[in-house]
Parts: structure tokens; sequence; C-alpha cells
């Protein structure tokens, strides 16, 4: 089968391989799945940050890593970024209270999110479940796994973040002309996170479901959710600046609520995504089932006498 024709008729067909996806993750109980998620994600963000900024607090300076937490953190949870920093910032200023129990609560409340998120990537990709397995040992170490890899990741998103911020204050002077540099660190700041962004997703993508994912459809997951998610982040920004009252009607539960609710949209997006290559995976099926129903039907060819084939199954005599 050729790898592009399944491509081809997702693009050709846009419309219907968005309301086939769509009607997939209804049928799968995607908005119920997401809230799951949502809820475990938001017992697991404030222990998983407060680990990563422990540990990677010996290598890099607080403030700069309070400060590269926060602007990332404002791409998951718009609006609420500064009330979770202060919340960080407040924890490193008593750190000598961290015990061993206290530390095996904070890695076991870290694990939560990922746990679910793999349970409901199993709903998602269940006609993969039905061929292959995990090990119950993998799913339990996995996600201890991937908080490693996100604080690699954070260390180097912050050593990066340092170098594009001290090319900000940079100018370039050409005839007698100055050109601030502040304007190309900003783009290159964005463009960062949104690769980070598309990288953590894509690599969900890949470890989170039941056998081995390819490169490919992981990254059409990950693109897909990762655009989605950035307009509905920018929506979500203006309608808490300008239309909200949710502080007005919960009061000091405000950022607990928009916090849920950020992240609420966030799960729904992600579980589209993996959706997205669960539908994209069925369509190559489809397309490859037909492929071989056609073969079935063609009539066997036999060679005439004279050598020109004809229809049929022996050859005239």
């Amino acid at each position: 089968m050729n790898r592009r024709q399944p491509f081809l008729v997702a693009v050709r067909h846009p419309l219907r391989f968005t309301w086939e996806s769509a009607k997939a993750f209804r049928a799968n109980q995607g908005l119920l799945l997401a809230g799951a998620v949502a809820y475990y994600a938001l017992l697991s963000i404030v222990p998983l940050l407060i680990l990563a900024v422990l540990t990677l607090s010996h290598f890099i300076e607080q403030g700069e890593l309070l400060a590269t937490v926060g602007r990332y953190l404002a791409w998951l949870v718009p609006g609420q970024s500064e009330a979770l920093v202060a919340e960080l910032s407040n924890f490193l200023l008593h750190r000598d209270v961290l015990g061993p129990v206290l530390l095996v609560t904070l890695l076991f409340f870290s694990s939560l999110a990922f746990t679910v998120l793999e349970s409901a990537m199993a709903v998602i990709f269940h006609h993969r479940k039905q061929l292959r397995s995990r090990h119950f040992l993998v799913s339990a170490v996995m996600p201890y796994i991937y908080i490693v890899c996100l604080c690699i990741g954070l260390l180097l998103v912050t050593l990066v973040s340092g170098a594009l911020q001290v090319i900000g204050k940079e100018s370039i002077d050409f005839l007698g002309r100055s050109w601030s540099l502040s304007g190309i660190s900003g783009l290159l700041l964005y463009l960062l996170g949104l690769a980070g962004e598309i990288f953590m997703l894509t690599s969900l993508y890949m470890v989170m479901p039941v056998g081995r994912l390819s490169l490919t459809h992981a990254l059409l997951g990950g693109v897909t959710a990762a655009l989605l998610w950035e307009v509905t982040r920018r929506v979500l920004i203006w309608y808490f600046s300008t239309l909200s009252q949710v502080t007005v009607v919960y009061g000091s539960l405000t950022t607990a609520i928009v916090v849920l609710l950020s992240l609420e949209i966030a799960a729904t997006l992600v579980l589209f995504g993996a959706q997205v290559i669960a539908e994209y995976e069925r369509l190559e099926k489809r397309i490859l089932a037909g492929r071989g129903a056609d073969r079935r039907r063609q009539p066997a060819v036999s060679a005439e006498p004279g050598g020109s084939p004809r229809p049929g199954g022996s050859p005239r005599h």
C-alpha cells in the first residue's frame, strides 16, 4: 500500500475525516476521559513542578528557573501562571521541611496524571490493545521516566531561553541606524515554546499507547493538538481578561477552577489528537482491506494457444 494514500484521502476530504474522528471520540466518551485526566492533572501539576524546580535549582539560578517555568505555564494555564509560580516560590523558601515521607508523597501524586492519561489512551486505541499488551511494571515505571525526561527538557529550555533573552538585549548598528533584536528574541521564544509543545505531545503519543506508533502518526496528532490548543489558549486569555465573572462566582476558589477548566480543555484536545491518530490508522486498514478485496475479486487469467490471455481458468484446447 502506498503510504501517502491515506494522507491524500484525509487531505482531500478533511471535513469527513474530522467528522469521523469526532464521532469516534464521542463514542469513546472522550469528554468523560478528559475530565478524569484534568482532575488528576490538577492533583499532579504542583507536586510535579516542585520536584522539577527542586532538582533543577541545583544547576540553574532559582529566579531564572521560576521565570522560565512561569513563561511556559502561561501556555498551559492562561492567566494563572503567576499564582502557581508564587506557590512554587513559597515552597522553595521552606524546602527544609522536605523529608522522606513528603518526597514519596510528591512522587506519588506527580505520577497520577500520567497513569490516568495512559488509561485514557488505552480507551482511544482500544483496537491496538486487542492485539498487544503492556507489562504492568512498564506502566508503573513509565510515569517516573517521563518525569525525568520532562526535567531534562525543562533544563534545556531554560538554558536556551536565557540565551535568547540575552540576544534580545542586543542591537545591530548599520549605516548610522540601530535595530533592536528584542522582536526577534520574542519570536524565537514563541517558536521555542510551540516546538516544545509539539515535541511533548508527540512524545506522549509515541509512549502512552500500547504498541509501537510511527513517528509520522505521532507527529500528526501532536501538530493537531498543538494548533488547536494555540487557538483555544488565545480565546481563553481574551475571555478571562474581558468577559469572565469567575472571580465573582467562585471567590477564593477562582485559581483552582480556572486551572481545572484549562486542564479540562487541554486534556480534551490531547485526547482528540490521539483520536485523530487512531482514525488515521483505521483509514489505513480500510484502504488495505479494500485493496485485498479487489485482488480477490479479480478473475483468473489464462493464455490462449496463440499467446493472448483470456479470462477463465484452463486454456482452450
